[in-house]
């Protein structure tokens, strides 16, 4: 139990079921109360290691804040603020009235995750902030990688004729010195759209507006992203470039214009910063869930990270249709077949897409047919969960919306009993909509249009995970929210899709580009876990010369199994396709989703990265390094590895002639002894990858 001196009292702050072993909680408070609104004030935070410093002021007849790291400036004075349509602005004319400064340092563990346990090390400050009439809070955490804050409006007298609250923007800016020689890393976010884009490398002043995760490197080599956390009943934030270098928050609207629906006594999410040195310093942060809060669920030992297989990839070929008919490829019979290869294979669950009836016709653009409990005739669920069970294979579930969440939610009881019944465990759900079509029928059964990324979806989303809850069940979100760490606090939002997947290489315009995966773990990856579904060994079904095609060697395809983490995995490929290269398969088999450690090795954004994670339970290792369209040497250090022991290091490389373009089936599959006073050269082709099993002996 971690205690926390807070403005002079003593509050006992309890951790949630997986908390332990608190390493050291040293408190302090500096209350400084401001006799006179008018008098300017600046008050300062510093990270726990000194290298990271916040400066918050008042100075200008509004809060700004300035963030440092090493001394150097990368945040400018930047103006924070809300407007509201019921008080107009909370920002100017506002003086700061007193602050707490407190610092904590404690360790808790995740259920499941990228490691077992993290440190939550932060020094605190929060500014009340007033105009004589109104107050609301700013709140500062400072960590060695990065830092939060948010805004707080309690209840107060001043606001006791005001029962509801209508945010109409959001001023918090985020200034960036020299954009011109800033690169940044992004994708747009016109329309407050979905996410499944590929990414523009370009200098920052070249920014319209960004979607979160957006990640940038200054001219000196510091590397940062903006992001947020704990996003929930708030609307979502882009970034919105006015002049040169100054992205501001931009917060998507309801239909009706409004951004934000509340009341007093509400917090916004934590808008973040993460700040690193370079590159791999962004990969070994913490800092999205640190600032979530802990489980809400209690014992979630039900949810269970794995590897399934699928009736999905023959479907985006065009071998079968989600659909009923000839080519149906969700019936009984092939269901059955999955369910044999993935017990022959080791594999614990199959996917299956297209069962329930509302499929047929224009499914894209009328979610209002779907039913989630009726199956098509050639889909038979008892008989397939049993067969199933016998072969210690689960049925995962599958929900496509289409967008018409009001269809979904007066389904989603029976829905989810009917897969409670069954011993589904696990669901994909899927919101294919454009843009603001995702549909919704208000009280007055008028049909609004609503955004993914509104605060309605955001309570539409986190609605969905809650009743999977309470039945046992995990979601895996498509077309999702974006995730900003709330699989800390709902430990059965397994995962999420929100960037291009693999699917875009079976029918893009066009295909993912070989940088695309060098790209993903310093943006996307940064917010939590990735569906991707890798691992396709048929990597140009229409030849080499198609436009479709996967732009990748065959071992780039092993090596993304330990780079882009999820806690559950799909050998996406259709089954045959595995038969004919077991000796490369058996990575897959061999690679788990669950890990004690991980850790960044190397890396630039869009060139290169090379991870290592240690499997959860065991002494096992597990390496992965990939390239963009570059071949490359990478010369790793396998210090990672515990000293004294040994390990087999079984290793899965690109051949000599391997080409992504020509020659993308060119492997070697060896085997050495290491130790961790060792260092391996790794020979990365073109698109190319490495993948490692690092056996202890």
């Amino acid at each position: 139990m971690a205690r926390v001196l807070f403005n002079g009292a003593n509050l006992l702050s309890t951790q949630s079921h997986f908390a332990l072993n608190v390493i050291a909680v040293a408190c302090a408070v500096a209350l400084a109360t401001i006799p006179s609104l008018a008098q300017a004030k600046t008050i300062n935070v510093a990270s726990p290691d000194k290298h990271i410093n916040i400066s918050l002021t008042d100075d200008n007849g509004r809060p700004e804040y300035q963030v440092k790291f090493n001394d150097n400036i990368v945040i400018n004075p930047s103006k924070l603020g809300l407007v509201f349509q019921q008080l107009g602005e909370l920002g100017t004319d506002f003086n700061i009235k007193h602050v707490t400064n407190s610092n904590v340092d404690q360790t808790w563990q995740q259920p499941w995750g990228e490691r077992e346990k993290i440190r939550d090390h932060y020094n605190r400050v929060v500014a009340t902030l007033s105009n004589g009439k109104i107050d609301f809070d700013i709140e500062f955490k400072a960590f060695n990688d990065g830092i939060g804050f948010r805004y707080l409006v309690p209840k107060q007298t001043g606001l006791a004729n005001t029962p509801k609250l209508d945010i109409t923007d959001e001023l918090t800016e985020f200034a960036i010195p020299d954009p011109q020689h800033t690169t940044a890393w992004w994708i747009p976010g016109r329309g407050w759209n979905r996410y499944e884009y590929l990414y523009r490398t370009t200098s920052l002043d070249k920014i319209d507006r960004a979607h979160t995760p957006m990640t940038f490197r200054t001219a000196d080599g510091v590397h940062l992203s903006i992001h947020e956390a704990a996003l929930t009943d708030y609307a979502a934030m882009v970034l919105n470039q006015g002049r040169d270098g100054i992205l501001r928050a931009d917060l998507t609207p309801w239909s009706d214009g409004i951004r934000v629906k509340t009341q007093p006594g509400f917090s916004t999410p934590w808008r973040t910063i993460q700040i690193a040195k370079d590159a791999p310093g962004l990969l070994n942060s913490d800092l999205i869930l640190n600032l979530n809060e802990p489980n809400k669920l209690g014992d979630v030992s039900w949810v269970q990270p794995g590897k399934y297989v699928g009736i999905w990839w023959g479907m985006h070929l065009n071998e079968n249709t989600w659909g009923s008919g000839p080519k149906h490829g969700a019936t009984t019979s092939e269901t059955k077949r999955y369910m044999d290869f993935a017990a022959q294979y080791g594999f614990d669950g199959v996917l299956v897409e297209g069962w329930n009836e509302g499929w047929d016709g224009s499914w894209f653009d009328n979610g209002d047919v779907f039913s989630f409990t009726k199956a098509y005739p050639d889909f038979d669920i008892d008989e397939i969960t049993q067969y199933g069970h016998s072969k210690n294979v689960r049925l995962i579930g599958h929900h496509e919306t289409s967008g018409s969440v009001t269809n979904y939610r007066n389904q989603m009881s029976d829905a989810y009993d009917l897969y409670q019944k069954h011993g589904v465990t696990q669901v994909k759900t899927g919101y294919v909509a454009d843009g603001g079509d995702i549909k919704r029928v208000d009280e007055n059964g008028i049909v609004r249009h609503e955004w993914h990324d509104g605060q309605f979806m955001v309570n539409e989303y986190l609605h969905s995970v809650t009743e999977a809850a309470k039945r046992g069940i995990s979601i895996n979100t498509h077309e999702p929210i974006k995730d900003t760490g709330l699989r800390r606090t709902y430990p059965n939002w397994i995962a999420r899709e929100g960037a291009r997947g693999q699917e875009f290489n079976a029918w893009g315009s066009p295909p993912n580009t070989p940088e695309h995966t060098a790209i993903l773990p310093y943006t996307r990856m940064l917010a939590g876990p990735m569906d991707f579904t890798p691992g396709i060994f048929n990597l140009a079904p229409e030849g080499l010369d198609a436009v479709n095609r996967v732009k990748t060697t065959l071992t780039k395809q092993l090596a993304l199994y330990v780079v882009l983490y999820s806690p559950i995995q799909m050998a996406a490929d259709l089954p045959r396709n595995y038969v004919q290269r077991l000796d490369a398969f058996q990575f897959i088999q061999d690679v788990p989703t669950d890990w004690s450690d991980s850790i960044a090795l190397a890396g630039e954004i869009g060139d290169y990265v090379a991870f290592a994670r240690k499997q959860r339970g065991a002494e096992d290792w597990y390496l992965g390094a990939l390239t963009d369209e570059d071949s490359r040497k990478l010369t790793l250090k396998l210090d990672f590895l515990t000293q004294g022991k040994r390990y087999q290091a079984e290793i899965y490389r690109d051949g000599d002639k391997a080409d992504w373009l020509t020659n993308p089936y060119d492997y070697v599959i060896e085997t050495k002894i290491v130790t961790a006073n060792d260092a391996m050269t790794l020979n990365l082709a073109a698109s190319g990858g490495t993948a490692i099993r690092f056996k202890a002996l």
